[in-house]
């Protein structure tokens, strides 16, 4: 019924209560997640998590957090894109507010990324934070998105306006909710996912991270990604179980491998 498009299971943390949070995900009818890469050299427990369960996917790629980790190419990321469980790549993009410096080393490998994307085929996931100029711009530039004759893909963790969510669907893009949608605090945020329509919205858990309402301040996991689409709902006025089939349908088809 709802799928986490966003989690980070091969974590020590959740990795190590793979039995708990499957059941959790199955109490909670979350049927999928796709675990999502920060770096290389953890990117063989991503794709083990991935071989081991069949309702679970992968992507591969380098957070832009990471500094002092190995810098991909996109010939790696082509390469280690072509496993039938690694949907995505990334996750990528910018991310100007823990940074500070000569941050070109970041834009170079965002690059990268989408340079690997159009030539595997397969959708970016995009991490934008402080940074949503240079982000838009950069997938402008370097042809990201269907309206570039690119791949789609998805704005994760959304968290800016309006005019950056409807420039990012402009070009093909999903965009995604945590369970930050859910916080009192979040009131603009809010006010853009009652704007964007179920037919370009994913949710997701960005799991061990960010839990929703009513489990704010604890582990996530992806069982509570429930409370993501029953908020939306609430918040759009629908059924919970149209959000459920909307962003459903939405994740595969927009990481089409998930369907082979």
């Amino acid at each position: 019924m709802f799928i986490d498009s966003h989690c980070h299971i091969d974590f020590p943390e959740l990795a190590a209560r793979m039995p708990e949070i499957r059941a959790k995900m199955a109490d909670n009818q979350v049927t999928h997640a796709l675990c999502v890469s920060v770096d290389l050299p953890d990117f063989p427990r991503v794709l083990a998590l991935a071989e081991e369960y069949p309702n679970i996917y992968a992507s591969v790629g380098v957070h832009p957090d990471y500094e002092d980790t190995p810098e991909p190419t996109a010939e790696q990321l082509v390469e280690l894109a072509r496993h039938p469980k690694v949907v995505a790549v990334g996750e990528t993009g910018l991310d100007y507010y823990r940074l500070e410096g000569d941050l070109e080393w970041q834009r170079e490998r965002f690059r990268t990324h989408i340079r690997a994307s159009r030539a595997c085929g397969k959708p970016l996931i995009i991490h934008t934070r402080s940074a949503s100029e240079d982000t838009i711009r950069i997938m402008g530039e370097e042809g990201a998105g269907t309206d570039k004759g690119g791949v789609a893909g998805v704005m994760h963790c959304f968290t800016e306006s309006l005019d950056v969510a409807r420039a990012s669907m402009e070009m093909g893009f999903y965009i995604s909710f945590s369970g930050i949608v859910t916080f009192k605090s979040a009131k603009e945020l809010q006010a853009v996912a009652l704007e964007v329509p179920l037919e370009r919205m994913l949710i997701e858990t960005d799991s061990p991270y960010l839990a929703p309402v009513p489990y704010r301040g604890k582990m996530n996991e992806p069982g509570y990604v429930a409370h993501v689409a029953e908020f939306i709902a609430k918040l759009k006025g629908v059924p919970v179980e149209q959000v459920a089939a909307a962003t459903t349908a939405n994740f595969f088809n927009l990481f089409a491998a998930a369907r082979a």
